[in-house]
């Protein structure tokens, strides 16, 4: 999935707690793998939360394929476009649990095993406790939770963040791997230059100040 436009803002308002992020923000997303790079509260968090409906702007417009997301169903939307946090959020349970909780919600299985090899676990994690993993291997779970979904996009809010760099150079071989295995568009977003280069190519977004440098 390369190449189309993903999503269009047009003339975003939004702020966050109060203060202004976006002032008349236009900004086009291609399919394909985004990166979106700028400083602490230059409005990445923010924009990955308009995408998906867990925000709405305060004026303008945020369109998915074309649809203006307001008039989406917003758990459908987020099925289809997946937020993977930057700190894993995983629920009581073996891993096995993890994984299959967002397909039952919406009334089906998993497939467990695939969904960790895409995230760079094999098979005998399904079986461990969650919460006695390493953060990097959560992290991995957080993503294989979100692939469990057959998303047609993945957000990912600074990924390998909380990571040693044995762990961030791991996960970004396995967003790279994702990029060519299945038909899924991503936006990652990351304070680190060389990491939006590696996982995006030319294709980086600058945010600076809530505005597209």
């Amino acid at each position: 999935m390369t190449g189309g436009r993903l999503f269009s803002l047009r003339g975003v308002l939004a702020s966050r707690g109060g203060r202004p992020v976006f002032r008349d923000l236009d900004l086009d997303i291609a399919e394909g793998m985004t990166a979106v790079r700028g400083p602490s509260g230059s409005g990445k968090s923010t924009l990955l939360r308009l995408l998906n409906r867990l925000a709405d702007p305060d004026a303008g417009t945020v369109a998915y394929a074309g649809d203006d997301v307001r008039g989406l169903d917003p758990l459908d939307l987020r099925r289809r476009v997946c937020l993977v946090p930057q700190l894993p959020a995983l629920v009581e349970g073996d891993v096995a649990r993890n994984v299959r909780l967002g397909p039952r919600l919406c009334g089906r299985d998993a497939d467990v095993t695939r969904c960790l090899e895409l995230a760079g676990l094999d098979m005998s994690y399904a079986a461990r406790e969650a919460g006695r993993l390493s953060v990097g291997e959560q992290q991995r779970v957080m993503l294989a939770r979100a692939l469990a979904l057959d998303p047609e996009v993945l957000l990912l809010d600074e990924p390998t963040s909380a990571l040693d760099e044995e762990s961030r150079a791991g996960v970004e071989c396995t967003l790279s791997e994702l990029g060519r295995e299945l038909d899924t568009s991503a936006v990652v977003v990351t304070h680190d230059r060389g990491q939006a280069e590696r996982l995006a190519g030319s294709n980086v977004l600058e945010l600076n100040a809530g505005a597209v440098v």
